[in-house]
């Protein structure tokens, strides 16, 4: 076998599978996201004028989003991060929400705003906003990348939202299929008939 054919056999496959997701219909290209994360990042510096506030992104999806939106954020800003578990690998939520990593600094007398990729059926966070209200920050906003209304279950809106989106399943800009797709710049669209892993 020539090495040609080797690499041929070897390397084309992986190239196929890494891009496969080159097939699913942009939905919000990366300067759209880049503008109107800036148009948030506008409307938190008005709100919050000669104060600070921590932002609290939730993993990993929202991480994208957050990292881009406090660059756009001139106010004194921090960070922080929780990890929740809502989804399994699939398309569909579990509709249990638990808590895999809590806030590393106290948040009590702060504005804090949670960063989150995606409000869909509101569970996770509903189950935040009651969780961080225990600990009786200043004021508690939501930052929302997409909204997909149809979708809720529970009673909640995000403050600042990027984009409302139907009822889609999307990926990329972090937001994943059984943690694959994050890195796509894009937010595209998964096709329905895509094989569950």
């Amino acid at each position: 076998m020539e090495f040609g054919d080797i690499l041929e056999t070897v390397i084309t496959p992986a190239k196929i599978h890494a891009n496969i997701h080159k097939d699913f219909p942009v939905l919000f290209s990366e300067q759209q996201i880049a503008d109107r994360t800036a148009e948030i990042g506008k409307e938190i510096d008005r709100d919050y004028a000669g104060k600070s506030v921590v932002l609290v992104g939730v993993l990993k999806g929202a991480a994208m989003f957050l990292a881009d939106l406090a660059r756009r954020i001139t106010v004194d800003c921090t960070f922080d991060f929780v990890a929740v578990s809502s989804y399994g690998k699939g398309l569909r939520t579990s509709g249990a929400v638990k808590l895999i990593k809590d806030l590393d600094q106290p948040i009590e007398g702060k504005n804090i705003i949670i960063v989150e990729d995606i409000l869909d059926t509101g569970l996770t966070l509903c189950f935040l906003r009651s969780l961080f209200e225990q600990h009786k920050p200043g004021t508690l906003k939501i930052a929302a990348l997409l909204d997909k209304p149809s979708r809720r279950i529970e009673k909640i809106d995000a403050d600042y939202v990027g984009f409302s989106i139907p009822n889609h399943f999307v990926v990329g800009y972090g937001m994943d299929y059984a943690e694959r797709f994050r890195n796509v710049p894009e937010i595209r669209l998964m096709p329905p008939d895509y094989p569950e892993l």
